[in-house]
C-alpha cells in the first residue's frame, strides 16, 4: 500500500482568454493528483487527508473511488473545500491564487497509525505549509520515516502561500532527514537555493529534479546522475504533470520491489533510466490533456 497525505482542493481553471474566462472547477492538489495517479496506474493507494462535506468535497472522493484509492483514511469536516484560481501562459505553465482560510484541508490532524501493509508515504505542496495542518504532516512524516517506512517528497513550492520564505527554507532542511525520495521541479530547486548534493548529505537516498520538456535527472548517494529527455507532446497545460512524476516514481519503484533506501541505490543506470522514462511518458501524457489527467496503466504499457 502507498499512501499519499495531503491536500485536496478544487482548481478553478480558465477555458478561454481573459482573467475570468469561463472558469471550470477542476479536481486537485498536489498530493490528490498524486493518489489518483497512482490508483490509475493499479498500485493499492491510499489517501490521508480532511476533506469537506460540501459538494466538492463529495466530488474530490468520488474521483478517488473511482480510480480504486483507499479513502477510509480520509477525515472529513463541515469547513468548505479549498479553492484555486489558475491562471495558464502561452507555454501551458499554470500559477495560482488560493482561497485557504478555514478550509477542511488544513485543519487535519495527524492519525494514530497508518493503514495496514503501508510500504510507502508521499508528501508535499499547500499541506507543508498551512497551519495547523502541516505541523500534523510533519508529525505523520517523521513517525513514518522513524518506523523505516518509506517516504517522498515535493515541495511543489507556492510562493503566494509562504509568508516566510526564509522559515519555510529552514523548516524544508529539517524535514530532509526524513525523507527518503525527494522530488523537485528545477525551479522549486532554484528558488530553495539547494543543490541535489546538499539535500542527499542531509538525508535522502536520492533526489529527482524535473526540467519540464527536457526530462528528468536523477542524484544518488554515491555520486552518479542519471538523465533522460523529455518526451515530445503537444503541451495543452502542465497541470498536474508533476503529480504524475511522483506517482509514476512511486508506482515503478514498487513494482520493482525498491521501496527503500537501499533499493534506491541498488537500481544502476539500467533501472533508473528505465524509472525516469516511466516518469516521463506518464507526465507527457498528462500535459497532452486539459487539467491533472493523468494516465492508466493500458496507456503506459
Amino acid at each position: 500500500m502507498i499512501v499519499v497525505a495531503g491536500e485536496a482542493l478544487i482548481d478553478l481553471v480558465p477555458q478561454g482568454t481573459g482573467a475570468l474566462a469561463d472558469l471550470k472547477p477542476a479536481l486537485g492538489g498536489g498530493p490528490y493528483n498524486t493518489a489518483v495517479a497512482l490508483g490509475r496506474l493499479g498500485s493499492p493507494t491510499a489517501f490521508c487527508s480532511r476533506v469537506s462535506y460540501d459538494a466538492f468535497g463529495e466530488a474530490l472522493l468520488d474521483r478517488l473511488r473511482e480510480a480504486g484509492v483507499d479513502v477510509s483514511a480520509v477525515e472529513r469536516g463541515t469547513e468548505p473545500t479549498t479553492l484555486a484560481v489558475a491562471t495558464i501562459d502561452a507555454h501551458g505553465s499554470a500559477a495560482y491564487s488560493f482561497y485557504v482560510d478555514g478550509t477542511a484541508d488544513r485543519l487535519f490532524t495527524a492519525p494514530a497509525g497508518l493503514p495496514a501493509g503501508t510500504r510507502a508515504v508521499s508528501f508535499g505542496t499547500c499541506s507543508l505549509v498551512l497551519e495547523p495542518g502541516a505541523t500534523a504532516y510533519e508529525e505523520l512524516l517523521r513517525g513514518a520515516a522513524a518506523r523505516g517506512v518509506f517516504t517522498t517528497l515535493d515541495p511543489n513550492i507556492r510562493v503566494g502561500l509562504i509568508p516566510d520564505a526564509d522559515a519555510y527554507r529552514a523548516r524544508f532542511k529539517s524535514w530532509l532527514p526524513s525523507v527518503s525520495l525527494l522530488k523537485l521541479s528545477e525551479e522549486d530547486a532554484r528558488w530553495l537555493g539547494g543543490t541535489p548534493h546538499e539535500w542527499l548529505a542531509a538525508g535522502p537516498a536520492a533526489v529527482v529534479i524535473t526540467q519540464g520538456g527536457d526530462g528528468l535527472t536523477a542524484f544518488t548517494r554515491d555520486g552518479a546522475v542519471y538523465s533522460v529527455p523529455g518526451e515530445k507532446v503537444d503541451v495543452v497545460d502542465t497541470i498536474g504533470a508533476g503529480d504524475t512524476v511522483n506517482a509514476a516514481l512511486l508506482h515503478g519503484l514498487s513494482d520493482r520491489d525498491a521501496l527503500s533506501p537501499q533499493a534506491l541505490g541498488g537500481l544502476g543506470a539500467d533501472g533508473w533510466t528505465r524509472l525516469l522514462r516511466l516518469a516521463a511518458r506518464a507526465a507527457a501524457i498528462t500535459c497532452s490533456r486539459a487539467g491533472a489527467e493523468p494516465p492508466c496503466a493500458a496507456e503506459l504499457a
